[in-house]
């Protein structure tokens, strides 16, 4: 991978956010681009970090409303990779990703997908969209190996 490549990186807000910013001293290595949901929590990421930018944050639990959000993430979620037009995509989850990671594939970006370290022993509801597309699946238990059987084991991120 060249020093211009553009990578985008992908995850909804809170812990899958924080397992993605572990990934940050790549974010200088390469052309990168940071995607999350815009919340409070979020809203500082501009000041820290270039090329963020932000889908709509949605929870199942207003399912009716998460409904029209996450249409709308699909939405932008075109609009965002044609702005950027990523080779590589590199998510930790969850919803706010599936599309883009669709979308990339369809492009024929890589795609880059590591497992929450919160699940030893089940997989994640993006987990199970995401891997028949990833080309690269990382798993950061090596349990998750028996789930997940062409996955690679690529220890904790923390």
């Amino acid at each position: 991978m060249g020093d211009n490549m553009k990578v985008l990186f992908i995850s909804s807000t809170g812990g899958h956010l924080n397992e993605l910013l572990q990934l940050k001293s790549l974010f200088s290595k390469y052309d990168s681009y940071l995607v999350t949901e815009k919340t409070k929590s979020t809203e500082g990421l501009k000041k820290k970090y270039n090329n963020v930018y932000y889908l709509i944050y949605g929870t199942k639990q207003h399912l009716f409303s998460y409904i029209f959000k996450f249409i709308g993430n699909i939405f932008k979620s075109f609009y965002l990779y044609f702005k950027i037009r990523p080779k590589v995509i590199v998510t930790t989850g969850t919803h706010t990703a599936v599309p883009m990671c669709y979308i990339g594939k369809l492009f024929r970006s890589k795609i880059i997908f590591i497992e929450t370290f919160a699940n030893r022993k089940s997989k994640t509801v993006a987990g199970k969209m995401i891997y028949p597309i990833a080309d690269e699946f990382i798993v950061q238990w090596e349990s998750m190996l028996d789930l997940y059987p062409k996955a690679k084991f690529g220890g904790w991120i923390y």
